[in-house]
């Protein structure tokens, strides 16, 4: 890969639950990230969504070895269970969707 731009420690890295990544500012006003998902599997490569720059984290893989199978399996299960309840919405909007037009031919 590229030159990384910077290291960044771990530590010095935001934890953001909803997104479940760490993050760090990038210069291009968005933010590098990288997922405990990433840690575990020895990826040490934070890249920023808006731009090409990335950054290598600097932190101790054995710290993210046991993490648990169940917080992936979680947020998976949250992801489909959104997709299931907009696919219930949608059907639901369809059922209660109705069309009065008149047709007249000119």
């Amino acid at each position: 890969m590229g030159a990384y731009y910077d290291e960044i420690e771990i530590e010095d890295m935001a934890w953001d639950d909803d997104k479940k990544v760490f993050h760090y500012p990038c210069p291009c006003g968005d933010r590098f990230e990288i997922s405990r998902k990433q840690l575990k599997n020895y990826e040490d490569t934070a890249t920023c969504p808006s731009c090409s720059l990335i950054i290598r984290v600097i932190y101790d893989p054995l710290d993210f070895e046991d993490d648990s199978d169940a917080e992936d399996e979680e947020a998976d299960s949250e992801e489909s269970q959104e997709t299931e309840s907009d696919s219930d919405d949608f059907y639901d909007a369809i059922d209660k969707l109705h069309i009065s037009a008149l047709y007249v031919p000119a």
